[in-house]
């Protein structure tokens, strides 16, 4: 079936694709939408009910707080409800997952525009810093016909560039750490009449905002990545998916590409262009699942978001059934540098398994918080003491990577470098390298309530797994915070074992870990909650 709704929606392609048309259209056109696009009413209604933005229930939300974990922990949440609540009713105050603004904890939405509680002023810039020599993704763009010139020198020698990819041993930003050459060496090989390249700008994991920054402060390297993506792949267009929460960047990334096609270096349908190659920007409506691959490639055709089963894998089979190489913002916008500088200078900047510089997201707990690039190998003590200025306030735990990334207990942080490995070898995930602080005061039991209650509420629900197991673990903690039932202790771990074996991605297949590093860490505090037979 999503074959045949695939091929249906290929035939219109992104100009006007059908989710495109669903989130810009009433939901009485929706009969008018199947009908355009020979598909049936009920596929139409199942893609707008999937979304947040979308919902029946948005449009009566005139402003929105931020649900995600910083804000959580850390108090905000309830700091920026209070403040609003004196001009907002309980009925007009929404939430959204994540905003970006994990480095104030004190940021809400209103009229499509993030502000800052308090002054209600617009959104303070970033501050970044770096420990590298010459730091690959900070620098600025300057004059964007020298900075695209670079492009030119692979024109016709795009084997030159996969080559430098290669050398420089870029994996994936997004957080799998996947080796980026590989996919792009699979779509430059894969035999099709035509090929995509997708950056996956859906960053929803709370705690972490570079690609937010990427977007807004360095538009041009996310595109120049893409573009010479699909020189080497044979790609001639791109998309750029942006969620929904980031306005300010969707606005941004659309200027830039507009720029482009005005000094006529990209395609804009009409003119002489030097580059055959077209961007698309397409604004998400609030769903996390959304950052996973599949559910983005399904999101783009019109289908419900939902993950698809792999393989096939994108880089063959992706949007439209065609060879797409699909990568994370900070992924794309390293390319510039590692042509410019040489792959084996961008390798020398890291490990010898985790080459180059990592980005990484401090929330509002440090004394300096805000956004780091950080040389991989680089110790976690350094990162949070020297780098970050230490904690504001006692701190217990660290969330890395995410809502589905490791619990590292303080204590285990001069055990850990930043890089791939070492997260791994030690029990943890470096993913996306956004840090949350966990209070030393904070409940434990309360954060894996949170966590079950997120991947809840952000499920596609394709799978079992995911779907029934976030329900029953969120039962089981909320009854034993609350109403102080005891958990059996065979059973919980039967859950996270049937939700990290069974689940189709790793919403539901990563949960488990921050959970069992949880149980195994601060067990001191959690036992009272558990019975074991």
């Amino acid at each position: 079936m999503s074959r045949n709704l695939r091929g249906l929606s290929a035939r219109k392609g992104l100009a006007g694709g059908l989710y495109e048309e669903i989130s810009s259209s009433a939901g009485e056109m929706h009969d008018a939408l199947a009908d355009d696009f020979m598909t049936g009413r009920a596929a139409v209604l199942g893609v707008s009910s999937f979304y947040d933005f979308l919902g029946n229930d948005h449009p009566g939300r005139k402003v929105f707080v931020c649900d995600g974990t910083a804000c959580f922990v850390s108090g905000g949440q309830e700091k920026v409800r209070g403040i609003l609540s004196e001009q907002y009713t309980e009925d007009e105050t929404g939430r959204v997952t994540c905003l970006g603004h994990c480095h104030s904890n004190d940021a809400f939405m209103v009229n499509g525009e993030i502000r800052i509680a308090g002054d209600g002023h617009p959104e303070e810039s970033v501050s970044v810093a770096t420990n590298a020599e010459k730091p690959a993704l900070l620098p600025g763009e300057g004059e964007q016909g020298a900075y695209w010139d670079l492009a030119r020198d692979y024109l016709s020698d795009s084997a030159a560039a996969l080559t430098e990819l290669e050398l420089s041993g870029l994996r994936g930003r997004g957080g799998a750490g996947f080796p980026f050459h590989i996919k792009v060496r699979s779509s430059r090989d894969a035999v099709a009449d035509q090929k995509y390249v997708v950056c996956n700008a859906d960053e929803g994991d709370p705690g972490a905002f570079s690609d937010k920054w990427l977007l807004e402060e360095r538009p041009h390297s996310v595109l120049f990545g893409m573009l010479i993506t699909g020189l080497i792949t044979g790609a001639d267009n791109g998309v750029v998916y942006i969620r929904g929460e980031y306005p300010k960047a969707v606005q941004i990334v659309r200027e830039a590409v507009a720029l482009l096609e005005k000094q006529g270096i990209i395609a804009s349908g009409t003119g002489i262009s030097l580059f055959p190659f077209r961007f698309h920007v397409i604004e998400g409506s609030g769903a996390y699942i959304c950052g996973e691959e599949t559910s983005l490639l399904n999101s783009l055709e019109g289908l419900r978001p939902e993950v698809r089963t792999r393989p096939p894998f994108p880089a063959v089979y992706g949007l439209f059934g065609k060879p797409t190489v699909l990568s994370n913002v900070e992924t794309f916008a390293n390319v510039h540098y590692i042509l410019r500088e040489g792959g084996s200078a961008y390798a020398s900047l890291g490990t010898e398994k985790s080459p180059g510089t990592k980005l990484v997201s401090l929330d509002g707990a440090f004394n300096r918080p805000g956004l780091l690039e950080v040389r991989m190998g680089t110790p976690m003590r350094t990162v949070i003491e020297d780098m970050g200025g230490g904690m504001r306030y006692p701190v217990k735990a660290f969330q890395i990577g995410g809502p589905l990334g490791g619990l590292v207990p303080a204590s285990k942080i001069d055990d850990l470098t930043l890089d791939f490995e070492s997260f791994s070898k030690a029990g943890f995930l470096l993913g996306h390298a956004g840090i949350v602080s966990i209070p030393s005061g904070f409940p434990m039991i309360k954060l894996l309530e949170h966590l079950f209650e997120f991947t809840r509420k952000e499920s596609c629900g394709k799978c079992f797994p995911c779907r029934l197991g976030s329900v029953r673990g969120r039962e089981l903690l909320a009854g034993a915070a609350e109403k102080h039932t005891r958990i059996d202790r065979q059973l919980f771990d039967d859950l996270l074992e049937t939700m990290q074996v069974g689940s189709l991605c790793a919403l539901g297949g990563g949960l488990p870990l921050p959970v069992r590093n949880a149980l195994q860490y601060f067990s001191d505090e959690l036992n009272k909650y558990f019975i074991s037979k």
